[in-house]
């Protein structure tokens, strides 16, 4: 029986003695187990290929080769771990005063194209500076960079509680560690709270009335208070412009001089509200209940709500004396017993609009839309001038 020693192709050290026997492809196989690789060849000290087991020597030295030439251990000067990319080495990083210790193959397996990949493949190719320990000096944020190294070690992303994932991200791309940055990216979308467009409640919006004068004007514009209950408040001089105010109950609030221009007010409930001086411009109350309302100022301060959508409203009883009402829709509206004296309606849709018992007295209805319009029991007689060019 012939003893042999095996090593990997390259390597002088961590041979294993194994006894000889059988054919050339027994010796293999007894070389991949016993070296952990997939042994292909076998060469002799002087680099010759042993194809036939007879020529195998007692006490001979094999080189095991997984498929490459064969590397002479004495002549070639790089050690066999970094010519097939292993990098078993350890290092020691000094990050930020802080000391972490791990592999070359770490550093430079998981990110090749990284930079940490860069500075440590090759032994001293970049000049890394050491500190008095022999630590590789990188001038960086230890806390962030601990997620780095964990993700290149095994390929998931942990950050302990209280780690800011912004600054993990700006390290991940100083570094240049592209998967991580995809990672870290949608981390951070996840952990951003949901845009909070919950309806404003009264207790919160009273909050803010009681911390603004009356006579400054609140900016809710665009806020949301879609089925609040607003009713009775002093809301005088407010930006409600393009604000969701759809099935709010706001009877009997002062609205006067409030910006209501393009609003949804559909479905509110505003009965007995004063809007002196409102601007409703082009606002949506299709559906609301605007019973017995004021739009009168004494101060000759007329309410605006030229362009409006009224379709179906039920505005009886208000009072809207020079309120401008100017191309606005009020198809099927009820404006029973409404005193619209010098009330402009020029080209305003009044088609199904129920106008009995109206004061339409020097009222502007040129241009408009009377289909089906209702005009039984009004106080004064509506002149033809006032609806004909």
């Amino acid at each position: 029986m012939r003893r042999v020693t095996l090593v990997v192709n390259g390597s002088p050290r961590n041979g294993k003695v194994v006894a000889v026997y059988g054919t050339l492809s027994d010796l293999l196989s007894v070389a991949s187990n016993k070296l952990g690789i997939k042994a292909t060849s076998v060469y002799n000290g002087k680099g010759g290929l042993i194809d036939d087991i007879a020529l195998i020597r007692d006490d001979d030295v094999l080189f095991v080769c997984e498929g490459g030439p064969f590397i002479d251990p004495q002549t070639d000067a790089k050690p066999h771990e970094e010519l097939t990319g292993a990098h078993t080495d350890w290092l020691t990083l000094n990050v930020g005063g802080r000391y972490f210790t791990t592999t070359r193959s770490t550093l430079v397996n998981k990110e090749p194209e990284s930079m940490l990949a860069h500075m440590f493949r090759d032994k001293d190719a970049w000049g890394n500076k050491k500190d008095h320990r022999g630590a590789f000096l990188i001038d960086r944020s230890p806390e962030y960079f601990e997620p780095i190294l964990n993700y290149l070690r095994h390929g998931q992303l942990i950050v302990n509680d209280g780690i800011n994932l912004l600054g993990v991200l700006e390290e991940a791309r100083f570094f240049g560690i592209d998967s991580l940055i995809e990672h870290l990216e949608v981390a951070i979308k996840n952990s951003q709270p949901a845009e909070d467009h919950s309806p404003i409640s009264r207790k919160e919006f009273v909050r803010f009335l009681l911390a603004t004068p009356t006579k400054s004007e609140l900016r809710c514009q665009g806020l949301n208070f879609s089925g609040a209950d607003l009713s009775r408040l002093d809301l005088r001089y407010i930006n409600f412009k393009m604000a969701n105010l759809s099935r709010c109950n706001l009877a009997h609030a002062n609205l006067c001089c409030a910006n209501l221009e393009r609003a949804d007010l559909s479905g509110s409930v505003l009965d007995c509200a004063n809007l002196q001086g409102v601007k409703m411009l082009c606002s949506n109350a299709e559906g609301a209940s605007l019973k017995g309302c004021n739009f009168e100022d004494p101060s000759g301060l007329k309410a605006n709500l030229e362009g409006a959508n009224l379709k179906g409203v039920d505005m009886e009883g208000s009072q809207m004396t020079g309120i401008n009402l100017r191309v606005a829709t009020l198809k099927n509206a009820k404006l029973k017993n409404c005193n619209l004296r010098g009330a402009t309606l020029a080209g305003t849709d009044l088609e199904n609009c129920d106008l009995s018992g109206c004061d339409l007295q020097e009222a502007n209805l040129r241009g408009s839309n009377v289909k089906g319009a209702i005009f039984e029991e009004m106080l004064t007689p509506l002149h033809m001038s006032q609806s004909v060019r």
